[in-house]
């Protein structure tokens, strides 16, 4: 029942939204092009989601995605302005978030500290070293000129590089959640350390692989971003994590540990990017969007306490 439940509820409330928007901007808000608009540039925030998910299953938090998404579209357009090649531009950007994950993971797992703890002392410490570095200015000279064509370019057939990129990153972590033993692990240590840990789960080394995993797809999200912006932009990512989260949250996971899964996060995801573009097409004040979100997430949490509580 709880499992049916975590599945059903994100898309009934994203079909509710979409439905109220569709009635107050019929014009604008259920046509083809708003909608490939508002998929492509949900492609980002899910693709990090899907990081989150895993951090968020296994019972912990990661802060630091938005600062780790900043450097990493900071380094990527660094590096491919440096050498003139996009290829070497992403794998840099990768590299930076790879990076990121693997100190968090460290200081998380082998550490023992918390990792609200470490992810806000890295969300602050990273936002910092990204300023550092650019002198709070964006990085955008010399950027190979078919750069911005990893967000704005298309595939054979019309279909958004960002959208497919996307595709091809749930199908993997979706492979990776539910059929590898990387996968049971993180449910198990969400839904019970101690268990876990009696029953031979190699806690430190997955909890590791998780904040690295993270790390990848934060470094992924920056890649893209910088590519839509065409430069590195040292503010870019802020408020993500407070974004990526409320997404996994609204699509299902528990804060507790132990529930969650690619298609509730999609369908957070989705959420949020259609509020904003339904608010903003139907004109109405960006304020409602904050309140509309919170109230959300808040709903989320009841319905994820409320099974919980029929559960016992």
């Amino acid at each position: 029942m709880r499992k049916k439940l975590t599945l059903i509820l994100p898309f009934l409330g994203l079909t509710i939204l979409l439905t109220v928007f569709s009635i107050k901007a019929p014009d604008t808000f259920p046509t083809k092009s708003n909608a490939l608009n508002v998929i492509t540039r949900t492609s980002p925030a899910v693709i990090v989601g899907m990081g989150m998910t895993f951090v968020i299953i296994s019972g912990g938090i990661d802060l630091s995605v938005g600062s780790v998404i900043a450097i990493s579209g900071v380094t990527c357009a660094m590096a491919a302005s440096g050498t003139g090649s996009v290829l070497m531009g992403i794998l840099a950007g990768m590299g930076t978030g790879a990076l990121c994950g693997l100190v968090n993971g460290a200081l998380i797992s082998f550490g023992g500290i918390a990792p609200f703890i470490v992810t806000l002392g890295m969300m602050s410490a990273i936002r910092g070293a990204v300023l550092v570095m650019t002198n709070a200015m964006p990085v955008s000279e010399n950027i190979p000129a078919n750069f911005s064509h990893l967000y704005m370019g298309d595939l054979p057939g019309g279909i958004p590089i960002p959208i497919a990129i996307m595709l091809v990153v749930v199908l993997i972590c979706a492979f990776i959640l539910h059929w590898t033993p990387l996968g049971r692990y993180t449910f198990a240590i969400g839904s019970n350390r101690d268990a876990a840990f009696h029953s031979g789960v190699p806690i430190n080394r997955t909890l590791m692989m998780i904040y690295i995993l993270i790390g990848i797809l934060g470094g992924l999200s920056g890649v893209m971003l910088a590519a839509e912006l065409e430069s590195g932009q040292p503010t870019s990512g802020q408020f993500w994590e407070l974004r990526v989260i409320a997404g996994v949250v609204i699509g299902g996971a528990s804060l507790m540990g132990g529930e969650g899964g690619v298609l509730g996060t999609i369908a957070g995801m989705l959420f949020i990017i259609a509020l904003e573009n339904g608010c903003r097409l139907s004109d109405i004040s960006a304020h409602y969007q904050h309140v509309a979100l919170g109230a959300a997430i808040i709903v989320a949490a009841l319905i994820d306490k409320f099974a919980r509580w029929r559960m016992r």
